[in-house]
């Protein structure tokens, strides 16, 4: 059965973001709100986690997952950005985006994609995750919440997700209710910027 944490979306209670951490350090999947829906995530280096991640989505491993970093630095540690990279990440985070870009080797090659060696990576503009991102100290591997046959309408409503998952994961945090539109997906692994799928964020500061 799920634990069931109501946090302040504004003022993150330190008490219960330590016990969401070791939550995640234990293995488990923690469904979250982010800056635009809820999210289920996990920790980045926990095999079976990860794969029971994407058991609960009904995704294979030719889905991109996507790490919710703290800021542009750490993107910087698992994706290989260049100046002009740079600048349209700069202009664009934290928010509601969602950027594909060519994986380092700090990202373990079961998490990239099989074939072109992408990953997504995101700063989420929410206090929650940010609290929790600082407590970790990494990245948290991490997908939309929405649940096979959903199509694209992901949970937003934490007591939904309660009522749906509360024996398939660990941990589900109330931060109120959530944005319906996922992030906007803008891949930057080739030479031109490229809209994968338009979401909460506005494309136009890519010219898309």
């Amino acid at each position: 059965m799920s634990q069931f944490f109501q946090i302040h979306p504004d003022n993150p209670q330190q008490r219960l973001i330590k016990q969401a951490a070791q939550i995640i350090h234990g293995g488990g999947i923690v469904a979250l709100p982010t800056d635009s829906c809820y999210a289920l995530v996990c920790h980045l280096d926990d095999k079976s986690a990860v794969e029971r991640l994407r058991r609960i989505r009904g995704i294979d491993e030719k889905h991109h997952l996507t790490l919710l970093c703290r800021d542009l630095s750490e993107i910087g540690v698992y994706a290989r950005v260049d100046n002009r990279q740079f600048r349209l990440l700069k202009a664009a985070t934290p928010g509601p985006f969602t950027f594909i870009l060519e994986a380092t080797k700090c990202v373990p090659r079961r998490l990239s994609h099989p074939s072109r060696k992408t990953i997504g990576l995101r700063v989420p503009e929410n206090a929650i995750v940010q609290a929790l991102l600082e407590e970790l100290q990494q990245p948290l591997l991490g997908t939309t919440l929405i649940l096979p046959g959903d199509e694209d309408m992901p949970l937003t409503d934490a007591d939904d997700i309660r009522d749906k998952l509360e024996k398939q994961i660990e941990l589900i945090v109330d931060g109120g209710a959530c944005s319906l539109e996922p992030t906007t997906v803008i891949d930057l692994s080739g030479n031109e910027a490229e809209l994968v799928r338009q979401g909460r964020g506005d494309a136009a500061v890519f010219g898309l």
